[in-house]
């Protein structure tokens, strides 16, 4: 043989987080919990403060623990670094200048207002001001790599924790430089404006050069048909921004945000985030297990009251000060209670803060690895406060100022619409103009009190709530019909409900082809791509505007259609084409 594999520690460790990820995400995934606390709990088993410390004692756990931490950790910063760049892929620079009050207003406030209470707090528990101040900026920030993949972007606590995460992703670099500056031998603010300039001459590069080369580097991909050579592309684009921001002295997850901004506005951007969402998945995991293996249990036992004071006081400030943040700019209670729970534990980035505060001299390296413990905690903490954001956001804004006996308590004998926005309250007209009897839920409590002010049955609730569900009594209801514009949601509310009521006809908006087809493998009777009718009948107007025959136009938007059901029927896996119409309510 021309060579041998040979069993070396990289190895090792390689086969523990493989084989911690083919357990923890199906496990989890059964039990219907998030994986983030799966990865979490192994890193704190396999790490060097688990089971890592007993293999002097038994050999044999060297297989199945992580002996060096370190090798480990720029996978983690590729995960965080692959989360940032998913992120850029769904926004877009317009999107991104629309919510520049939001970034710069409401995250900038968030930042400083939670950075000084926390400040205040940490001199209350007698640090010096110089320590405070640097511990209360490391807290002050929130979870980019947990918060987003619970919340998305799309929804309205999403969008909100967005504005306010991308200030502090911003914000990184001059907070470390700050700190540094007001170090004991700290740098001087020359150092800090020489690294903005050479920062802002990348990026400005970055965008130049972006703008002209990525569509024409995508479109040489595209053309051999090789998802091997877009996926080396799409990854080399990424890795190329992030070094490139680092080496001008910036964080490089600003650089993989920006390469996500950039692609985003070619027309390959979707095919370029199915291709590495994998990656994102799995490098995140072995951010998580990094965490997991700073938490040393032993020291959370011998410190436990200081520790859970800790945790305490950094979740409680920051979750009132989000919360009356977003009251004050005009959000309901419950999205305020819920963003704020999500955005109280501290970030990823807290890490790096803390590393930089010691290094300057202003915290002494036994308090940065306290906060550090307190950091990890947490970070471990979030799923569950973000299960409890959610329960409580339903509490609080339940809407009081309508009596309950306006609508039906339940869909025996309807059509229930979920989501009454702007689709729902045209599909509920067009029943009641058929004389369909139909009930709506939809979990914003103004459009509930707006609605049933206007007669409409419309009730409040979540459906994310499989309780509420359960309670609409499903299984004597004529059809669902789910009109949200939140596909990760929709997804999830289509299977439980065919898994729970299998002859239940259920329609549901979709935004395109490929969403209706994941819709169909999950258990919709019907999916409707909205972008593809309307650009349908766009065509179709465009083309008998322009002076083409009606006949021909209309033959056209048949053949169309047809091959869109068969695209549908096998990305979706279908015995046969779907309609791209609304299937019949059950009979009664």
């Amino acid at each position: 043989m021309a060579g041998h594999l040979e069993f070396n520690t990289s190895m090792s460790d390689t086969l523990v987080v493989l084989g911690a990820a083919g357990i923890v995400i199906p496990a989890f995934a059964r039990a219907r919990i998030t994986p983030v606390i799966g990865f979490i709990l192994v890193g704190v088993l396999v790490g060097p403060f688990g089971l890592g410390r007993l293999v002097g004692q038994f050999p044999q756990l060297y297989y199945v623990t992580i002996s060096r931490p370190e090798a480990i950790a720029p996978f983690a910063e590729l995960g965080v670094i692959l989360l940032l760049f998913e992120i850029g892929l769904e926004l877009s620079f317009g999107r991104l200048w629309d919510m520049r009050a939001q970034v710069f207003g409401l995250g900038a406030a968030k930042l400083l207002l939670c950075a000084a209470l926390l400040t205040i707090v940490l001199i209350a528990m007698r640090h010096n001001v110089p320590a405070s101040a640097g511990l209360g900026i490391a807290l002050a920030l929130s979870s980019t790599a947990l918060v987003l993949p619970i919340a998305g972007t799309q929804s309205p606590v999403g969008r909100k924790a967005l504005a306010m995460l991308l200030l502090e992703d911003i914000a990184l670099v001059p907070i470390i430089f700050v700190l540094g500056a007001f170090g004991p031998g700290g740098e001087s603010g020359a150092a800090l404006f020489d690294t903005l300039l050479r920062g802002a001459v990348i990026i400005l590069v970055m965008l130049t050069l972006g703008r002209f080369l990525l569509p024409r580097l995508f479109a040489s991909a595209a053309r051999t048909k090789s998802p091997e050579l877009f996926l080396a592309f799409s990854l080399l684009v990424v890795i190329a921004a992030a070094l490139a921001t680092a080496g001008a002295g910036l964080s490089p997850i600003m650089g993989a945000l920006l390469a996500g901004l950039l692609i985003a506005e070619t027309d390959y951007s979707r095919e370029v985030e199915a291709l590495t969402a994998p990656f994102k998945g799995l490098a995140l995991g072995v951010f998580l297990i990094t965490v997991g293996m700073g938490i040393d249990v032993t020291e959370v036992w011998r410190q436990f009251g200081a520790i859970a004071l800790g945790v305490a006081s950094v979740l409680a400030a920051k979750a009132v000060v989000t919360a009356l943040l977003l009251r004050v700019g005009g959000a309901s209670r419950g999205i305020a209670v819920e963003t704020g729970l999500l955005l109280a534990a501290p970030s990823e980035t807290t890490l790096i803060v803390l590393s930089a505060a010691a290094a300057a001299g202003l915290v002494s390296h036994a308090n940065a690895q306290f906060w550090q413990i307190v950091t990890a905690l947490g970070l471990t903490l979030t799923p569950v406060l973000a299960m409890i954001g959610r329960r409580l956001a339903t509490a609080v804004d339940r809407p009081s100022d309508v009596p309950v006996n306006a609508a039906p308590s339940d869909a025996t004998g309807q059509a229930l619409i979920l989501g009454y926005g702007r689709v729902g309250r045209l599909v509920g007209a067009m029943l009641s103009r058929h004389d369909v009897p139909w009930l709506a839920l939809d979990a914003d409590p103004a459009l509930v009190t707006q609605a049933r002010g206007g007669g409409d049955p419309v009730i409040y609730g979540n459906v994310a709530n499989a309780e509420l569900l359960a309670k609409l009594h499903l299984d004597e209801a004529r059809a669902v019909i789910v009109t949200m514009d939140e596909p990760v949601l929709v997804s999830r509310t289509v299977r439980r409900i065919r898994a729970a009521h299998p002859d239940l006809p259920i329609i549901v908006r979709a935004r395109d082809a490929a969403h209706a087809a994941e819709l169909y493998r999950v258990g919709a009777s019907d999916a409707v791509p909205e972008a593809l009718e309307s650009s349908l009948q766009l065509s179709e107007a465009v083309l008998v505007d322009m002076g083409v025959a009606m006949g021909p136009v209309i033959a056209s938007i048949h053949e169309m259609r047809d091959e869109l059901r068969e695209t549908i029927m096998r990305d979706g896996g279908l015995g046969q084409k779907p309609r791209l119409k609304a299937a019949g309510l059950r009979d009664r």
